[in-house]
């Protein structure tokens, strides 16, 4: 005789039935046993091409005296592999995944070569699936796809970047899964990547769902975004949550590019001040999804919301995100109560603190994916040493109390140089989004060469310089765009070029903080015409700044690098500015 007793799951809107077995079911008149089927699921954010070891770190407290801390020479994508095989190691079932921004405002040595390089590297290293961020799209859709599918670029559009330079001479694309579920085509609505894996271990299914952040075409270039739409992540994750319960599956993960901030260290459960995006995201999610991987932020936490886990693990590949899971055989879903969650570091053998070694054991680097690593830095270093000027000091983004910084001042002078010439546009004023200047012009002691690398690790985007004509008035209500809209939270400063100085009162109302606006002393006149340099990312009204695109007598110019190097050619040796063009008033 056998009896079962059938035990009811509420998850959601879904009943999921599962079956005790009490009587004598097997051979022998043995009870069935519980096989329970243990995931461990592994995550990294925001890798963003960090192929190199150099200048990445952590600082985490110290496990035996936790008021401390200690700097721990972290990442480096040969050593995230090594640790990644660490972590399988005695694992039947495991899962590797991104939370998206793999690729895109990369070091040289990916971005040199389109990015191929870290593909390449995150196959060697068996990544299961990434769910993409918006940096993804720097290059536009068309691209993105190349990249996931595979194939030569040999059009010419960038002189300074490669295309299939790895060792076998050809890109053959990701051996993973993009996903990307409200990322959708505008007329067909298909997602642009699949929406969701399934993967099934022993016979228990556990599913990953990829979302982006919604905000992604105001921060891409929204031309390179065109012909596609962003859904909203809460109201998607929940409807495919819903359909893969419907199809009997019960363990599911979200992976959202999308994040936060907290103000506890990264495995302080307590989330002290948890806030952003990501949380918001979370705290409306259906109770079907047991476990959420969070990117974008570049945070580290390690947070629980209602028992499910809510992590992130810095970025650059310097951290990984482990979840262990149980699935329960009966019911398909993960018994929460088993789930245990830890962020650690790839604390690589670059580190020689005594104290670090002995807390943070080092991993020894792949030595597979070390080889294709240095393959392409080899090839990189031809270009990248290149001396194309001096500075007589470091030129750094340290910001004035107005919110300019003497780098962002620099690439400011560079795209007004090249832009200025009648021929070239006529441009008076140029101005810089501060997110696009990306690392600073380093010099312990002046003067110092600076290299075509130095200058690519300021501006890695490739965009094109666009000069175009506003009214004084619309200058002004491009400037207060700065602190208003999707900026409204944290203003988002452009960088001017010398000459244009204005005044700026970030307690004002809104539409009332600029004023004072003088270009070589003159002020600027509401009716008056004026010639604007910005790069092609601004010209589409990226990072919120609309304005842009009611420009007019448009013309399009140099690439942002190319600008550079040449201001390099005709001003070395480079001074850093010290006079701020945004003045501040309180």
């Amino acid at each position: 005789m056998c009896i079962q007793v059938w035990r009811v799951l509420k998850r959601g809107a879904v009943l999921a039935l599962s079956a005790i077995v009490l009587g004598a079911c097997g051979s022998g008149g043995d009870i069935r046993p519980h096989v329970e089927v243990e995931v461990r699921l592994l995550a990294f954010n925001d890798f963003h091409g960090a192929l190199e070891s150099t200048h990445l770190a952590l600082t985490l407290p110290d496990p035996q005296q936790p008021a401390s801390t200690l700097r721990v020479n972290s990442g480096g994508v040969a050593y995230l592999a090594s640790k990644l095989e660490d972590l399988r190691r005695g694992r039947k079932h495991s899962v590797t995944l991104s939370s998206g921004d793999l690729i895109g405002a990369s070091p040289l040595v990916s971005a040199f070569f389109r990015d191929e390089p870290t593909i390449e590297a995150m196959n060697l290293m068996r990544l299961d699936l990434n769910a993409v961020g918006n940096h993804e799209f720097d290059k536009g859709v068309a691209e993105l796809r190349r990249i996931a599918a595979g194939g030569c670029k040999r059009d010419g559009s960038h002189p300074n970047l490669s295309s299939c330079a790895g060792p076998g001479g050809a890109y053959t694309g990701a051996k993973f899964d993009f996903l990307a579920a409200n990322v959708v085509d505008t007329v067909t609505r298909k997602p642009l990547f699949k929406p969701y894996v399934v993967k099934e271990f022993d016979g228990a299914r556990i599913a990953f769902i990829g979302v982006v952040t919604r905000t992604t075409p105001t921060i891409v270039s929204p031309g390179g975004v065109a012909g596609v739409d962003f859904l909203d992540e809460v109201e998607t994750l929940n409807r495919y949550a819903a359909e893969l319960q419907a199809r009997g599956i019960q363990a599911i993960v979200a992976v959202m590019h999308e994040g936060g901030q907290t103000d506890s260290s990264w495995n302080d459960s307590s989330c002290a001040n948890a806030r952003g995006a990501g949380f918001d995201i979370a705290a409306r999610l259906s109770p079907a999804v047991d476990v959420v991987f969070n990117g974008h932020s570049h945070a580290g936490y390690n947070c629980v919301r209602q028992g499910v886990p809510l992590m992130q693990a810095y970025s650059s590949g310097r951290g990984i995100s482990q979840v262990d899971v149980v699935i329960d055989p009966d019911s398909g879903d993960i018994d929460r109560r088993k789930t245990v969650a830890l962020n650690m570091p790839v604390a690589n053998d670059t580190n020689t603190d005594p104290a670090v070694l002995e807390r943070f054991p080092p991993v020894s680097a792949h030595p597979g994916v070390k080889q294709w690593v240095d393959h392409y830095a080899a090839l990189a270093a031809v270009k990248a040493d290149r001396v194309i000027g001096r500075i007589s000091a470091a030129i750094d983004r340290s910001p004035s109390p107005g919110g300019d910084s003497p780098a962002g001042r620099l690439v400011a002078d560079s795209q007004l140089a090249a832009t200025s010439h009648p021929d070239r546009g006529g441009a008076m004023i140029a101005l810089m989004n501060p997110g696009g200047v990306r690392a600073d012009f380093s010099c312990a002691t002046g003067p110092c060469e600076v290299s075509f690398g130095d200058a690519f690790k300021v501006q890695p985007f490739g965009n094109s310089l666009v000069v175009m004509t506003l009214t004084g008035r619309q200058l002004k209500e491009l400037l207060e765009q700065q602190a208003t809209g999707i900026n409204a939270g944290s203003p988002r400063m452009l960088q001017p070029s010398e000459g244009f100085t204005y005044t700026w009162s970030p307690d004002a109302p809104d539409h009332q903080r600029v004023s004072a606006m003088k270009l070589a002393g003159v002020e600027i006149a509401p009716d008056g015409s004026y010639r604007i340099s910005v790069n092609s990312f601004l010209a589409e009204g990226g990072d919120g700044f609309t304005v842009l695109r009611a420009g007019t007598a448009r013309l399009g110019g140099v690439q942002d690098i190319d600008a550079l190097i040449a201001y390099f050619a005709a001003h070395s040796p480079v001074t850093p500015s010290t006079a701020a063009r945004i003045l501040r008033r309180d």
